[in-house]
């Protein structure tokens, strides 16, 4: 499983960078409605999951073409951060009936530290994989 989802690495984070602008650009009347409450604890952790899916396949592309320096590691979290930044903005400003949210960026931002983390953790695995 390992080194079919490095073999896939750039075209699956590729895909997987535009079902994420796909999905924050869509209008807001397309987007369910429910309980605030409900919505709001389930929206951060949608943002965190997403974010964090998006960290670990560009850093699993970065490792099995670069074999990962730590200036690409940072560039790749620096990058993931700030397309969730761009993305907030972009719903502030330029999408249809969305708004752009604070908690929402630093949910993006935790999912992709947490990325990171676990890539981190698990990086001998994928070495052997390799």
């Amino acid at each position: 499983m390992i080194k079919l989802l490095l073999k896939y690495s750039l075209p699956a984070a590729i895909v997987w960078t535009l079902i994420i602008f796909a999905l924050c650009s869509t209008p807001g009347k397309y987007i369910p409605t429910t309980n605030w409450l409900e919505l709001l604890s389930f929206d951060k952790f949608v943002h965190a999951s997403i974010f964090f899916t998006l960290t670990v396949l560009w850093l699993l592309h970065g490792f099995q073409t670069h074999k990962l320096s730590t200036a690409m590691i940072v560039i790749i979290i620096i990058g993931c951060i700030a397309y969730g930044g761009i993305l907030e903005v972009m719903q502030a400003t330029l999408f249809s009936q969305r708004s752009g949210d604070w908690l929402d960026f630093i949910a993006n931002t935790f999912g992709c530290l947490m990325g990171w983390w676990i890539f981190h953790k698990n990086k001998q695995r994928f070495k052997q994989a390799v």
